[in-house]
């Protein structure tokens, strides 16, 4: 069995549709052992402790500069003894030592269709805009391995959503949580938890 370590940052909606893939069974091989989270504040901590998940904090503020808070964080993730790291809407810059130590065991979800609308500056609510703007028919989420290019890891798995008329940031940003983030995050951990995910030449191959 998998321990998977959960990173996040706010309210924890990505945690929350782990928690409930957990319970309803989906995630083969593995289990939430706990959530770390940057924030004090975070009601993701409230979800993890409410389902009976380990918590700690590492707030970034308590940290002279990044190479000390990764460090921290990979001290962290090893006393959890993580085989699996996910990105849950995690919103504190770590530097490559954190990758390098977890090469290939670390996923992000990112709500577009990567090559689109990822990258430096592209988080939350200014991806949706970005797509809006840009006049896309259909946008979606990707889940990817975390490397030390933002956004740039091999992609596991992506799912399309379609944009409609009238759309506003706020409405196409909930329509890819619900259709496309909260559906693929849990598969792709399940695939890694199975071991059915392996990277050759910088792409996945899912078993």
């Amino acid at each position: 069995m998998k321990k998977i370590v959960v990173l996040v940052s706010g309210g924890g909606t990505n945690l929350q549709a782990l928690i409930d893939a957990q319970k309803a069974g989906e995630i083969q091989n593995g289990k939430i052992t706990c959530v770390i989270s940057s924030n004090k504040e975070a009601y993701a901590l409230t979800r993890a402790r409410e389902n009976g998940i380990a918590t700690r904090v590492l707030c970034r503020k308590d940290y002279k500069d990044v190479a000390a808070y990764s460090q921290a964080m990979v001290a962290a993730l090893q006393e959890e003894q993580a085989d699996l790291v996910v990105y849950a809407g995690f919103m504190t810059i770590l530097d490559e030592t954190v990758c390098q130590a977890f090469q290939y065991k670390m996923l992000n979800v990112h709500p577009s269709l990567i090559p689109s609308f990822c990258g430096k500056g592209f988080y939350g609510l200014h991806v949706h805009e970005a797509a809006l703007e840009k006049g896309v028919k259909v946008t979606g989420a990707t889940v990817h391995f975390v490397t030390e290019v933002c956004d740039g890891g091999p992609i596991i798995l992506q799912k399309p959503v379609e944009v409609n008329q009238g759309d506003t940031p706020e409405t196409l940003q909930r329509r890819v949580m619900e259709q496309a983030e909260w559906k693929i995050l849990p598969q792709a951990v399940s695939l890694f938890c199975q071991d059915k995910i392996q990277v050759a030449d910088g792409r996945v191959i899912l078993l």
